[in-house]
């Protein structure tokens, strides 16, 4: 999933906290920004200032997700994407 990708930190939730997956965020020398699942025996600390950012990205995804045309592509024309891009900027 991070192949050929750059950042500098890497914000994920619970379902993610696996050691390969904070190897590669490793790799790309990124900051891992994940809580620990409550069955690892070593708790790794997270940037909680980090984490919060997912929440309001999440939330700008699930506002955009309201918007059932722009959500389920049913109106596929060029014009239409333009003018629903326009909207929402």
């Amino acid at each position: 999933m991070l192949e050929g990708q750059a950042a500098s930190a890497v914000i994920a939730d619970k379902a993610y906290d696996s050691n390969g997956f904070r190897e590669q965020i490793a790799v790309m020398n990124a900051e891992a920004a994940i809580p620990s699942k409550r069955n690892r025996k070593v708790f790794i600390s997270h940037d909680l200032a980090h984490y919060k950012d997912r929440n309001r990205i999440e939330r700008c995804f699930n506002r955009l997700k309201h918007f059932r045309r722009f959500a389920t592509r049913y109106d596929r024309t060029t014009i239409h994407f333009t003018v629903a891009m326009i909207w929402i900027a």
